[in-house]
Order: C-alpha cells, then structure tokens, then sequence
C-alpha cells in the first residue's frame, strides 16, 4: 500500500485519538483526523508545531519517516524507527560481517543502474544519453575508475544548460534537487529500517560524520527521478529561488511516482522497500543482485 504524506508548514497540534492521527489547526481551530497506519512521512516545517509523545511513539510503530525543517524551512534532521523486523539481528549481522568484495560487487550494481537511469534521463530531456550507457558498461568492480563522477560531469551540463554547476549551494535549480534529494534519503533510510538494515553503514560512503552512508548508497539510482521532476518544474517555468510551500508539495510527489522493477511498475515508496530487501538478501548470501529500477 502506497504511504501517506503530511506536510505541515503552519502552527498546529498533534496527538493521538483511538490510534488517530489528530490534527489541530492553530490558526482555525479546525480539528482533522488521519489513520496513522498509512502514513509514510511526516514533514514538520513550521516551528510552532507541537505534539505528543504517543503522536512519535505511534509513527514509529508504524515505521513513519519524521522529518524536521531548520529556520531556513530546509529538511534538517529525520527521526526513524530501528525495531520493526522480526530478524532484525541477523540482518545486522550478515550486514556487518560483509566482506569487500562484496560490497565492490555491489557498489558496482549500483553506480551502473545509476548511470543508465541518467542515460534515461538525457533521452528524455531529447539529449543523447549513449554515452553514458557506454560509460555504464565500462564500471568495474568497486567503480576505481569512478565513472560514476566522470558521468556526472557528462550529465549535468546536458540537462540543464552549460551554465549549470551541481553544487549544494549553488543557484537554482540546486535548491530543488537538494530538497528533493533530502525528501528521498530519507524515504531510502525508512526503507532500509523496514527491511531490518542498519542505514549508518553503506557499501560505499563510509564518512565517520554521516549517519545515513547506506541510505547515501542505495538512493544512487534513484536519484534521475529527482532530476526528471526537477526538469519537468523548470519547463514548466516553476523554478524559485525560495521555494514555496507550493513547490516542496510538488517535490514531495517524487515519493509516489512510478518506477519499473523487473518490467513491473509500481511507486517509488514501494520500489525502494523491494531494492532494500533484495540488499539484505544479498548481505545473507541468498541472492547476488540488488534490485534496482529502471528509468
């Protein structure tokens, strides 16, 4: 089933009513109710939100991804639930004990889905991505030759003009991707919670500072579905240099989009908990590929 999510940008209160999600608008006064089990993600941005301790503890029982915004309204910190799969120890400890070669193998499987899904991207954006599905063809164990950045620089330039330079601060449409890119680490995280995965400890990204390096890891392929939104705003002239309440509802919509796993489609929510659960089953030796989607 496909998850809720809650965007909450003005002062309102939040508790729990006979297993309800209640909402109280402060403003108004007027009082909404949602059932918690199909929320999927809750976005707090405002700072005049409050609520009750049985509002978290319930989300969490229902594995709802909790994310909060700063003072620039920007996602800041996410909130997860780290007990919600019956073997949980043993997929900690499969994911633990990996060995390298397997995570090379693995990094590998994903910088190539990643780099195809680009490839996808450009064609649709009427650019040639052949070269990039070439450039994916030649990844190797472990991605030494770190064609995923040599693509990159490939990319960027033919999706959004010569002018444009990915960085996280840089000028629009950064701020977009970054949001989207935000939204989705932590749709990635949830997913990994759920299938028993320990998010702090990637295949590849292993900086002492992140706590989210697996998250960082699987979302890779993902992330050309960010763009295509992002691309589809922009042409339809809706870039902002602040972006709106409006807008961050439309990046939000990245999470219920449909992709295609094994020629099946369905929303991203559901894909990436089908990606997640291949990953564990590959960490226990039961299965040698991680199941990505194909853009």
């Amino acid at each position: 089933m496909l998850k809720k999510t809650l965007f909450f940008n003005s002062p309102c209160h939040l508790k729990i009513h006979n297993s309800q999600l209640v909402i109280l608008n402060k403003q108004t006064g007027e009082e909404n109710e949602r059932p918690v089990e199909d929320i999927g993600f809750v976005v707090f941005e405002h700072h005049q939100i409050t609520f009750t301790q049985a509002v978290i503890r319930l989300l969490a029982k229902y594995n709802a991804a909790v994310i909060f915004c700063n003072e620039k309204h920007l996602p800041a910190s996410m909130l997860f639930h780290l007990d919600n799969h019956q073997t949980q120890t043993e997929h900690f400890r499969a994911q633990v004990e990996s060995s390298v070669p397997l995570k090379k193998q693995l990094w590998k499987q994903t910088v190539k889905a990643k780099i195809r899904n680009q490839a996808a991207m450009l064609d649709t954006a009427e650019q040639d991505g052949e070269p990039l599905r070439y450039m994916a063809r030649q990844v190797k164990s472990g991605d030494p030759e770190n064609m995923e950045a040599r693509a990159a620089r490939f990319y960027w330039p033919r999706l959004f003009g010569d002018e444009f330079n990915r960085t996280r601060y840089g000028n629009v449409p950064n701020n977009m991707l970054n949001y989207g890119y935000t939204v989705l680490r932590a749709a990635v995280a949830r997913a990994l919670t759920g299938s028993g995965l320990l998010p702090t400890l990637g295949i590849h990204h292993h900086n002492k500072y992140n706590a989210y390096c697996l998250a960082d890891d699987i979302m890779e392929p993902y992330r050309p579905y960010v763009d295509q939104l992002v691309w589809e705003l922009m042409n339809e002239g809706q870039a902002e240099e602040e972006l709106s309440p409006e807008l961050k509802m439309k990046l939000l919509q990245c999470l219920a989009c449909d992709i295609k796993i094994n020629r099946k489609q369905r929303p991203l929510m559901v894909g990436l908990s089908e990606t997640t659960a291949s990953l564990a089953r590959c960490y226990k030796g039961e299965a040698k590929r991680i199941k990505y989607p194909v853009l």
